[in-house]
């Protein structure tokens, strides 16, 4: 059901509808308040259930140049381009 290409969408309880950005790890998902993309997230959801974790503009801008690296050195250019223009509106 998670492809790149799919719009996820997540409520957080206090910042209401957040944005996914990017897969980061395996069960790790960044997301952006939807609106103001302001404010950003690492969402964990493991057996545990799911798990907020509040970062800064700075720390999330490098999450996203790596996951670019990491996409353009496995050649996975339609997921790359889709991410680099996500990388473009949010960080530019």
């Amino acid at each position: 059901m998670t492809s790149e290409t799919s719009e996820i969408y997540i409520n957080h309880p206090t910042w209401g509808l957040l944005y996914r950005i990017c897969m980061v790890d395996d069960n790790q998902d960044m997301f952006t308040t939807l609106y103001a993309q302001r404010l950003f997230f690492l969402v964990t959801n493991d057996v545990k259930g799911i798990k907020f974790q509040s970062i800064g503009r700075t720390e999330a801008r490098m999450m996203l140049e790596n996951r670019l690296r990491t996409l353009r050195r496995n050649g996975q250019s339609q997921e790359y381009d889709q991410l680099q223009s996500v990388f473009q509106r949010t960080f530019q």
